[in-house]
């Protein structure tokens, strides 16, 4: 099975060529899922004692299961966060898996380490972060925020300890009702509660209202958590007055800028993001506006030691790793086993340099804004409130949560777009987010033609 046959070999071939296929797709398919029963049908029984094969296993992907699966780099998946990553990333992603990295250790990835590392250091640098600091790349956003929260505990934890101070009953994580999903799910994780404090009527969390929440809950709250750049919006919370209260109260300040905090590459957006300068902790993931494939999230630590203090893992096995001074990426989040998941995006920046990066990001928001322009000229159509990244927000007057629901099912079944309702306030609504260089303002004229 490992061996190295004339067998092996054809396998590798046909592989490759098929992903060398799908690389250079010049139109790639929408596709859309099917039922469990058809796929049942149509692929069951693909797991045998004795094997079905390298030919029919591929076969089956192909024809069957990949079509089943929606191509989140085609041009009209509009809808929840999509991924764009260059050829470039793409391909080299083949590479990592091919040359069997762990991305745990300096000791066993020290040139995958030295690469991802670059990234994160040309990250920080961007995002206005001191030399000092410096992270790793892991899953997802749920997972980087997860660790950049178990650190702010741990921080708070070992704070109190030296100032002779009580632990509270119950640890507080502080956010918007805005705030990511994923926010409450660390919470629930953690076993800590979440504290909301409302936002103005631009939809931000704002330091006034984060200090009148505090002052019935500070000595709980151990992180208070800004977004640069909701999911549902793409809305950049007053990132400097939160930094100003947390630094007043001596509060971990922690920025989920998954989606958004791409956009500070943006000339024209960068203003939003002020403070994230100051941030103890901070994300972003690369597998949305940063064109890299999945799954691959930069977390980036003002101070990596605090990190280090509460994520190393203390094992007899792992002494040799512990003691040494290496900077070993697995310190530093919740997973202790990790792909070198950075290196695609290391390896398209290296190709292509970070000036086309600004390019590509400024031209999303760009067409977000004409987008915008376009649905105000529209007499069905409405703006539910102006776009500060790339995500449009708007509704088709008069029209029922079943109708937008029959609308959106239309345009996937003829292939055109991927565009799923949303809501807001209980109302429901439409929502575009724009992030591949390849969404063409025609297609976005044809999806919004489609509804009238």
């Amino acid at each position: 099975m490992h061996a190295v046959t004339p067998e092996t070999v054809q396998i590798i071939d046909d592989v490759l060529r098929y992903a060398k296929r799908r690389l250079i797709f010049d139109d790639v398919p929408l596709d859309k899922a099917m039922t469990p029963g058809e796929l049942a049908r149509l692929a069951g029984g693909s797991i045998t004692p004795t094997g079905i094969g390298a030919g029919r296993a591929l076969g089956l992907f192909e024809h069957v299961l990949a079509p089943a699966c929606l191509s989140t780099d085609h041009p009209g998946y509009l809808s929840f966060i999509p991924s764009a990553p260059t050829k470039a990333a793409l391909a080299f992603d083949l590479v990592v898996s091919a040359s069997a990295i762990y991305g745990g250790s300096w000791m066993e990835g020290a040139g995958a380490v030295f690469a991802e590392n670059q990234t994160l250091r040309w990250l920080a640098e961007e995002f206005g972060q001191p030399a000092s600091a410096g992270g790793v790349f892991v899953q997802g956003g749920t997972i980087g925020n997860l660790s950049a929260l178990v650190t702010a505990r741990d921080a708070a934890r070992r704070r109190f300890a030296a100032e002779g101070r009580a632990v509270p009953e119950r640890w507080a994580v502080l956010c918007s009702a805005e705030a990511h999903s994923s926010i409450a799910s660390a919470a629930d994780v953690m076993d800590v509660d979440v504290v909301t404090a409302p936002v103005d009527d631009r939809g931000r969390l704002r330091g006034d209202a984060v200090a009148a929440v505090l002052a019935g809950s500070e000595a709980s709250v151990f992180a208070i958590v800004a977004t640069a750049g909701t999911t549902n919006f793409g809305i950049v919370d007053d990132i400097a007055s939160v930094a100003d209260v947390a630094a007043s109260h001596g509060i971990w300040l922690h920025v989920d800028g998954a989606y958004g905090l791409a956009a500070m590459l943006a000339p024209s957006t960068r203003h939003l993001f002020a403070g994230v300068e100051r941030a103890d902790s901070l994300i972003v993931d690369p597998h949305k506006w940063l064109f890299a494939p999945f799954d691959a999230c930069a977390l980036i630590y003002r101070e990596p030691a605090v990190a280090l203090a509460a994520h190393t893992q203390k094992a007899e096995y792992l002494d040799t790793l512990t003691e040494s001074a290496d900077w070993n990426p697995s310190d530093f989040g919740i997973q202790l086993t990790r792909r070198a998941r950075g290196l695609p995006l290391w390896f398209s920046l290296a190709v292509h340099g970070t000036e086309q990066y600004r390019v590509a990001i400024e031209d999303a928001v760009a067409r977000a804004r004409r987008v915008a322009d376009e649905i105000r000229r529209r007499a069905m159509l409405s703006l539910v409130r102006e776009p500060d990244l790339s995500v449009v927000v708007f509704r088709r007057e008069g029209w029922t949560p079943a109708d937008y629901q029959r609308w959106s099912d239309r345009l996937l079944h003829d292939q055109r777009a991927f565009v799923v309702p949303s809501s807001h306030d209980g109302e429901t609504v439409l929502r575009l987010a724009i992030i591949s260089p390849m969404t063409t303002d025609a297609l976005l004229w044809e999806v919004l033609d489609s509804l009238d």
